[in-house]
C-alpha cells in the first residue's frame, strides 16, 4: 500500500516560499495560467503540490524553475522559506538597469557643431 504524500495548495506554497508578497498575488498568477507543475499548465490555485514537483513560473524579469523539497507549515523567515525548494533556474546575467552617468550633462553648442562637422566629412550626401 502506498503512503500518502503531504500536499498543500499551489498558491499557498508559493506564498510560504516567499516567491510572491501576498497569497492573493500568487493566486492571481496561477489563475492567469502563468505557472506550470511538472510541465503542465495549472489553471487553478487550489492545485495540490508536494515534495518532488517541479514548478515553472515567471517572476519579475526571469523564469524560475524550482523543485519542491518540503510543503512547509507557515510563512516563516527567508532561510526557512529557502529550505522549501531547490532552485533549478539557469543563472541570470547581471545587466545594469540604466546606462552609467558620465557627468558630461547636456552637450554644448561647440559639441554639437563638432559632431555635425564630423558627420558631414564622411557623408557625401550631407546637406551642409
Amino acid at each position: 500500500m502506498s503512503e500518502a504524500r503531504d500536499t498543500v495548495r499551489l498558491d499557498k506554497w508559493l506564498w510560504h516560499a516567499r516567491f510572491f508578497k501576498s497569497r492573493s498575488i500568487s493566486a492571481g498568477v496561477v489563475s492567469a495560467g502563468h505557472v506550470r507543475v511538472n510541465g503542465q499548465p495549472v489553471p487553478k490555485p487550489a492545485r495540490a503540490v508536494g515534495q518532488g514537483d517541479v514548478l515553472t513560473f515567471a517572476q519579475e524579469r526571469q523564469v524560475r524553475v524550482v523543485k519542491i523539497l518540503a510543503c512547509g507549515t507557515r510563512r516563516g523567515p527567508a532561510p526557512e522559506a529557502q529550505a522549501l525548494y531547490e532552485d533549478l533556474s539557469p543563472p541570470v546575467e547581471a545587466t545594469p538597469a540604466n546606462p552609467r552617468f558620465d557627468g558630461g550633462g547636456r552637450p554644448t553648442g561647440k559639441d554639437r557643431r563638432d559632431l555635425m562637422a564630423a558627420k558631414s566629412r564622411g557623408d557625401p550626401f550631407a546637406l551642409e
